[in-house]
């Protein structure tokens, strides 16, 4: 909490507790982003009238006047406009709002305060601070690290799935000629739905190796996740950041949702608690998995992981949270509707399960994991999501399956809504406990429950008992993913089978010599001055610095060079013979 409040900006000398937790998490939107008691926007005005005159200065005349209108000089900056007939025109007007939560960052903390932002969108902003973070988090220099790294072998996947949709971004390069403003040489560029890689490459990491950023609307950061470990399982890769970041709180993306039905209304919230005597919104409890709900909550949120294959990690000494040896994707199949659920989620979550059974065995199946749901709060999600399952459970003998739903305390934030699972996981596995569903006050009668654990209160977790977790994501589109991650003390257990006792000896000496770095990063950000990595044409390299042969290049500084060997996926079609597999 007092790290929270430096970071929020608030007084060192006054209390912080109550402030902290008012002003996180899921609350009324806050004006920074809109005013939800007076949306701005245009009525449209259609005026009939004989000889009807107005003055306007010179400069705003139209570039095509309507054919009704006959136009007179009146001074040397001015000019009179009679008209007869139809006047359309747009009136500036503002009205409420009819959503008023969202989980929003904490008041107080600017990610543009922490580097020259130079007009970047906001969600581009929260990717710089926090793929800093995770690179900090890692208590080794990157300047360091990255000569140790082939630049091939490193790689970075990370996206927003709807791209950056304010001013700074796509909203205001579709919106500026209409509201009579300028388009700007940013605006195109920088909103590009992959800015959030582009940006971790060119600005922090000043990475040359593979990169991407994919889409699967609120699946996003599991396709990104999928990816990076097929790269490192297929040993193109050593290292990779893994992310998504998302700024929707804007009242035409939310108005967007409102239109489709999925946002939780405030007439429909009070609705809900109208029996306990309610007449005003409770915005706090505005998300409300698996229970009486009516809609989604949106959110704003950047989340990044470093993953790397398990020698280098062991070889570098990399601080080690969790394992996940495979993400699943699948789509719907056919569908009536776009947005509606399908078939694909039991084909990804039943395949999670699988490896889960495969690694660690039946009975630790059984009783030895969780399930992140993917947990909206709406209606239709709780019908849907908890029958997949309650289906795969009872195929693989599961009862009393756990059911966790971060959602409740961040709201949905679309492309980063698994990221905000995934951190949740592994905090459950740091701190020892297993979030519940406060919102949680009854599940709801259509939720299917047969095999299935919903609890308000938060649960106990034990690293050494809970080994692994399924973080479940659905998306508009037919967009289906689900990851199996693996508790750290899991995670050792298998680097030691696979590689034995002393690279593991190893590794922990590493750990502890780089423990320093962690701890100095960790002062620094409860002090509320994260260092963040931003490195703005800086080292900024062209063909001629490069050393190029017929094997590869070789960057300067760096001992590994990219290699131009394709490897042995082709050996069959060069000397015959069966592809080799790895």
């Amino acid at each position: 909490l007092s790290a929270l409040a430096r970071l929020m900006q608030f007084p060192e000398t006054a209390p912080h507790e109550e402030h902290v937790i008012q002003h996180t998490l899921v609350r009324r939107i806050e004006r920074h982003h809109f005013n939800v008691d007076a949306v701005p926007s245009h009525h449209r005005l259609h005026a009939t009238g004989d000889d009807l005159s107005f003055l306007i200065p010179r400069r705003d005349l139209p570039h095509s006047p309507p054919h009704n209108w006959r136009i007179y000089p009146a001074d040397d900056d001015h000019v009179r406009v009679i008209f007869s007939g139809l006047l359309e025109t747009l009136i500036p007007d503002h009205h409420p709002f009819g959503v008023t939560s969202a989980g929003q960052v904490p008041t107080g903390f600017d990610p543009a305060a922490h580097y020259p932002s130079r007009h970047h969108p906001r969600a581009l902003q929260l990717t710089v601070f926090g793929a800093s973070d995770a690179l900090e988090s890692l208590g080794v220099d990157w300047d360091a690290l990255r000569t140790r790294i082939a630049p091939d072998r490193i790689a970075v996947f990370a996206s927003s799935a709807h791209g950056q949709l304010d001013d700074d971004g796509a909203g205001g390069l579709l919106k500026s000629p209409w509201q009579g403003k300028r388009t700007s040489a940013r605006q195109c560029p920088l909103g590009f739905a992959e800015m959030p890689a582009d940006f971790i490459n060119a600005y922090l990491l000043g990475s040359a190796g593979k990169t991407g950023g994919t889409l699967g609307a609120c699946a996003t950061f599991l396709y990104n996740l999928e990816r990076a470990v097929a790269a490192i399982r297929d040993g193109e890769v050593d290292f990779a950041i893994v992310g998504a970041a998302e700024a929707p709180i804007l009242p035409e993306v939310m108005e967007g949702y409102r239109a489709m039905g999925a946002l939780g209304e405030d007439s429909r919230l009070i609705e809900l608690d109208r029996a306990r005597g309610a007449t005003t919104v409770d915005n706090r409890r505005a998300t409300r998995p698996f229970s009486e709900n009516a809609g989604f909550t949106m959110a704003e949120s950047a989340q990044f992981l470093v993953l790397a294959s398990d020698d280098f990690a062991l070889a570098e000494g990399l601080p080690i949270h969790a394992a996940v040896p495979g993400v699943y994707i699948h789509a719907d199949g056919y569908k009536k509707s776009i947005s509606a659920p399908g078939i694909g989620n039991y084909l990804t979550f039943g395949k999670a399960a699988g490896l889960a059974r495969e690694l660690l065995g039946e009975d630790r199946l059984r009783h030895g994991t969780y399930i992140q749901a993917h947990g909206t709060g709406t209606p239709q999600n709780r019908v849907t999501e908890s029958h997949v399952f309650d289906t795969i459970a009872d195929a693989f003998g599961v009862d009393n399956w756990l059911v966790a739903s971060v959602k409740c305390y961040v709201g949905h934030s679309l492309g980063a809504a698994a990221g905000d699972q995934m951190m949740s996981t592994l905090g459950a596995w740091s701190e020892g406990w297993v979030p519940g569903i406060f919102t949680l006050d009854a599940i709801a009668p259509d939720v299917h429950r047969r095999h299935l654990r919903f609890s308000q209160s938060h649960v106990e977790c034990d690293p050494k008992h809970m080994a692994a977790c399924l973080v479940n994501s659905k998306g508009f589109g037919g967009n289906n993913a689900t990851a199996l991650v693996l508790s750290p003390f899991e995670t050792e257990s298998l680097l030691r089978r696979r590689h034995g006792d002393a690279p593991l000896l190893a590794w922990r000496r590493r750990l502890d010599a780089s423990a320093t770095g962690r701890q100095a990063a960790e002062a620094r950000a409860d002090q509320g001055r994260p260092r963040v990595a931003y490195r703005f044409g800086d080292g900024v390299l062209g063909g001629d610095d490069l050393a190029v042969s017929g094997t590869g290049i070789r960057l300067p500084g760096i001992a590994e060079a990219a290699t131009f060997h394709p490897g042995d996926v082709y050996s069959a079609y060069r000397e015959g013979g069966p592809v080799k597999k790895k």
